[in-house]
């Protein structure tokens, strides 16, 4: 279907508990990618299936070379690793300085995962972690490959100020220019305010009217709960009902709302490509081994996904999925 990106102006508005709050819920089999070119946080914070740590050489800093000589989308998966509880993620670089080995590469990695919802062997959305942006960040080169662009934000009036201005701005970057709500341009550019419940509805309509007020040629496409606890008990770090906690019961709204108006859409579009690309693919196919070895382990996965993934100490969200793999995991509150 879609890449998505997730990215912020500045703070810490929580864009990586978002990001895996959402691919715990996502409707569809999705790849959760940390392109945060500062660096990631999950190799940090969360387990591997196994139990014990990620590996930090394995995500973004060993797809590197692999992009170097052409990435096929399928590729992506010989880079993954699956968090306990089953989700699976590209892990991020450990440190900024790192990110000097994917200059260049950016453009290439977006396609990769544009690209990655038409494959025949092993098709998945790509939610990307891009953390805050600014106007030289290379993360930049994903967005004109994305469906969706969110940007986090908090409610207070600096954050909202700098979210307008932030959405205006990459609106001429990819659109060429400022646009009102009604000629909405691809990729669109949406807004998730991190906010108290209470007050969410309130001011998700006063900030998407402010949006279209300034023709920044964004929208508010939804909110999540500020809901320290539930940040926590998504981290592993505290027991409780993590399906029952409002961060994940707004992250499943969020992703429901954004599959209603975008997703069939999307869908059409990658089945489009894949009547395109078939011969192209089934070529393809024949030179990735490694995409039918991630084709054949799709079943155990979504098997693993029925039993429930084992995340310590909480009960994770269903995961509603359409197809085999689809899974679901926990990571940390940060960024």
């Amino acid at each position: 279907m879609a890449l998505i990106a997730l990215a912020a102006d500045k703070g810490s508005p929580g864009v990586t508990t978002a990001a895996v709050a959402l691919a715990a819920v996502w409707p569809r089999r999705v790849l959760l990618a940390e392109t945060d070119p500062a660096g990631g946080d999950l190799v940090y914070r969360s387990a591997a299936a196994h139990g014990g740590p990620l590996n930090p050489n394995t995500g973004m800093l060993s797809i590197a070379a692999t992009a170097r000589r052409g990435l096929v989308p399928d590729q992506l998966w010989d880079h993954v690793q699956p968090l306990s509880g089953g989700l699976e993620v590209l892990v991020g670089l450990g440190i900024a300085e790192q990110a000097a080995g994917l200059a260049g590469l950016w453009p290439t990695l977006g396609h990769a995962f544009a690209s990655l919802a038409d494959s025949p062997h092993a098709a998945a959305d790509v939610i990307a972690d891009c953390g805050r942006i600014s106007g030289d960040t290379p993360a930049l080169d994903l967005f004109p490959h994305a469906s969706l662009v969110l940007l986090l934000s908090r409610t207070e009036p600096e954050s909202l100020a700098r979210v307008r201005d932030r959405a205006a701005a990459l609106a001429g970057k990819l659109h060429g220019g400022p646009r009102g709500a009604a000629s909405l341009a691809n990729p669109v550019i949406g807004v998730v305010l991190i906010a108290d419940t209470g007050t969410a509805g309130k001011l998700a309509s006063q900030v998407n009217d402010m949006l279209v007020h300034a023709q920044t040629g964004a929208r508010v496409l939804g909110t999540i709960a500020d809901d320290p606890a539930g940040a926590e008990q998504l981290a592993g770090r505290r027991r409780g009902r993590l399906d029952k906690s409002l961060l994940i019961r707004s992250a499943r709204k969020v992703a429901a709302d954004i599959h209603q108006q975008y997703g069939a859409a999307w869908a059409a579009s990658a089945q489009a490509n894949q009547a395109q690309q078939g011969p192209s693919q089934a070529h393809h196919a024949q030179q990735a081994p490694g995409q039918a070895h991630h084709a054949q382990q799709a079943p155990s996965q979504a098997q693993h996904a029925q039993q429930g993934p084992n995340v310590p100490h909480q009960q994770t969200p269903h995961v509603p999925h359409q197809q085999a793999g689809h899974t679901q995991g926990h990571a940390g509150a940060g960024t």
